[in-house]
């Protein structure tokens, strides 16, 4: 499903017009991003957790040139589905 289906599916349930529900999906995606590009993660009660994960430094290959190459440690964002969400799509 797209950002435009979402869209569309709320805009059809809820009787509100595409382009409000599209300000709204907008400004939930920019205040998620936000929140994480600060360290804070972002908890919905029944959906689950944005976090931040943390990947350690470590070594790697390159096998076209066959050498050795560090990958630094950085974030990474994730998401963790809440027991009642994954339960639903068992």
């Amino acid at each position: 499903m797209t950002k435009a289906e979402i869209i569309k599916e709320v805009s059809k349930n809820t009787g509100i017009e595409a382009t409000a529900v599209g300000a709204v999906v907008e400004g939930f995606m920019e205040a998620v991003k936000g929140s994480l590009a600060k360290g804070n993660p972002v908890y919905l009660r029944g959906f689950g957790s944005f976090i931040i994960k943390h990947r350690a430094e470590k070594a790697a290959r390159n096998i076209t040139k066959n050498t050795t190459m560090t990958i630094p440690a950085h974030n990474i964002p994730a998401f963790k589905p809440a027991k009642v969400f994954v339960n639903e799509v068992k």
